[in-house]
């Protein structure tokens, strides 16, 4: 059996969309899913769309995600360059478009500008479409001859016979035929002498010796071009697998004004790189057993790319928020600590054991810039109303939590031990002493050190933190806005 060979072909254009980061990933899976080889290749055959520095981002994506390839611009398997533009400089695709040129498979086409606008127009998808009329198919030899000996300006076109069928297949959705009169003469070689993607991208994939290529669904009204391609020079074409199509919540097309098209701006949003891989991988895949988290290691065991789904993925930007709030939970605490220290630093100024803090935080958040909503209380008490003391199943009011605060008050003054523990013994022993249930007390305590009807941590965590002085001086300054709300009621 062929090992299997798999490639990543990015077009150096900007940010890496979800999308292709999507097909890269499958790729990879499927190719160590085989025990074969993962190759990265660069499309840069579109020097107009060329962005710089936009291959230097594909290289730092692949690596965050953990995608490392076998072969590629820096790593040579034997089947190089791996990029399109140094590949062309070899005369590789002239040579190729010539033996069908040979073969009457493709042809020279001398047409100037003027005349392809001249031809008749279709609209498709409020697109303006253009069928070549096969006007150079029908030139002299000798006439072609004397246009390139006279370095006229061409493309070279595939002659695509307007009668009969294409059929090609894909993995998911089978044997596709389409009518060849609705395909177009694609052009192979610009007048640039550069290849176009679509004919690039064949000829690179049967000299590399590609098994398989996924890519997106949009793509399928080209396959047949690719086929024709194939069967024109008598190769066997790799298996094909067309994705579906990711949407957002709304089931429009990912835009790049989303936020969250490119993978670059998820993490900049917080994002772990594991957590938006492990989501990726379930935009149009499911495992056979019933479970989402996976490693890449357990991706790479698990995927079979028979699973994929045929319809549009969602990318639900709530259920990706959970996963990365799962993968922070299990994360180690220091590794935890390392990326989280900047957030609470940005909002905390003053001398708190940061540590303390972040171990409260960990399992609360969901992305790291959330860190700042759950911590801010504690560089600065925030305004808050006394309506915020009444809790209903903690059987708290206004005038119970003046009552307990003012009781608590001088113990807590005379408290030198503001340990977690020490507190929380002392709390609890007031508790039993009075008969109420723990909610009352630790209710109005929370919320007058704190000022949020929720934090991070329970009433004695927050004071261990803010330590005596601020603890003290912040439930003062409770009971004065209580009994400053209560004699007004009382009034």
């Amino acid at each position: 059996m062929e090992k299997v060979r798999t490639r990543y072909a990015p077009s150096p254009t900007g940010k890496m969309h979800v999308g292709n980061l999507r097909s890269a990933l499958y790729e990879f899976l499927i190719a160590k899913h085989a025990g074969g080889e993962f190759m990265l290749r660069i499309e840069d055959t579109d020097q107009e769309r060329f962005v710089e520095g936009a291959t230097e981002i594909i290289y730092r994506t692949m690596e965050k995600a953990g995608l490392a390839h076998d072969e590629g611009p820096d790593k040579d398997g034997g089947y190089g360059p791996y990029v399109q533009s140094e590949r062309m400089k070899t005369g590789i695709y002239m040579e190729y478009a010539r033996q069908l040129v040979e073969k009457g498979e493709a042809y020279y086409c001398f047409c100037d500008k003027e005349r392809l606008e001249s031809l008749k127009t279709e609209i498709v998808e409020g697109k303006e479409i253009m069928m070549y009329d096969k006007h150079c198919l029908s030139l002299p030899k000798e006439e072609v001859k004397a246009n390139l000996a006279a370095g006229k300006p061409f493309v070279i076109r595939q002659n695509i016979p307007r009668e009969g069928t294409t059929t090609f297949h894909d993995e998911l959705y089978g044997d596709i035929t389409v009518e060849n009169a609705e395909l177009d003469d694609m052009i192979l070689i610009k007048s640039d002498g550069y290849p176009t993607y679509n004919f690039a991208n064949v000829v690179d994939d049967h000299t590399m010796h590609i098994t398989h290529v996924v890519r997106g669904n949009e793509y399928l009204s080209s396959a047949p071009k690719y086929q024709r391609l194939y069967d024109a020079f008598g190769w066997e074409s790799p298996v094909y697998i067309h994705l579906p199509l990711i949407t957002d919540e709304n089931h429009k097309k990912l835009s790049k004004r989303s936020g969250h098209a490119s993978f670059e701006e998820l993490l900049e949003q917080g994002f772990l790189p594991e957590a938006v891989v492990n989501f990726i991988a379930l935009l149009g895949w499911s495992p056979e057993e019933n479970r989402e988290i996976f490693s890449l290691e357990e991706l790479i065991q698990s995927f079979d790319y028979r699973r994929i789904n045929k319809s549009p993925a969602v990318f639900d930007m709530v259920k990706l928020r959970w996963m990365n709030g799962e993968y922070l939970k299990a994360m180690e605490f220091e590794a935890f600590y390392a990326m989280a220290e900047p957030y609470l630093k940005q909002c905390i100024t003053k001398d708190y054991d940061l540590r303390k803090i972040a171990a409260m935080v960990k399992t609360r958040i969901e992305v790291l810039p959330d860190i700042a909503g759950h911590v801010d209380f504690f560089e600065q008490m925030p305004e808050y109303d006394v309506s915020m003391y009444a809790h209903k199943k903690m059987k708290s009011t206004p005038e119970s939590s003046l009552e307990v605060l003012q009781e608590l008050l001088p113990r807590l003054e005379a408290q030198e031990d503001y340990s977690n523990d020490a507190l929380y013994g002392l709390l609890c022993a007031y508790v039993e002493e009075k008969g109420y249930k723990n909610g009352r007390v630790m209710w109005p305590i929370r919320t007058a050190v704190s000022g949020k009807q929720m934090t991070p941590g329970g009433a004695t965590e927050l004071m261990e933190v803010l330590g005596k002085e601020e603890s003290l001086r912040r439930i003062r300054e409770g009971i004065a806005k209580l009994e400053g709300e209560c004699i007004n009621v009382t009034e």
